[in-house]
């Protein structure tokens, strides 16, 4: 949310981005890989879709993050405007190399 930065507004979005790498590796604990489930609904009568975590992690790996840090947001258009500034690569090739920070901006 940039609440660190001189400039923070709560209704205004920041200009901060985030990169995340190696979304294929991530961790989950208890029995989250066996019994986790994600769905989505079409708004028809029966179009419920359901997708279970090993599969996801198989195929879209970048889902996973994506959705977790969605329901942390804000659920309005602010919160959508925020999520255009994740970017999340299953590997750790990524076209944002020469936005690594430095030790100066960290």
């Amino acid at each position: 949310l940039g609440k660190y930065t001189a400039t923070y507004t709560p209704g205004v979005q920041s200009q901060q981005r985030v990169v995340v790498i190696n979304a294929e590796k991530i961790k989950v604990t208890g029995n989250k890989k066996q019994d986790k489930m994600y769905y989505r609904h079409s708004g028809y009568p029966g179009g419920t879709k359901f997708v279970d975590f090993q599969s996801l992690i198989k195929n879209n790996p970048e889902k996973i993050i994506e959705n977790a840090v969605k329901g942390m947001l804000p659920h309005n258009r602010l919160g959508k405007k925020m999520l255009k500034n994740l970017k999340i690569y299953s590997d750790s090739a990524h076209p944002h190399e020469a936005q690594k920070p430095t030790l100066m901006e960290l």
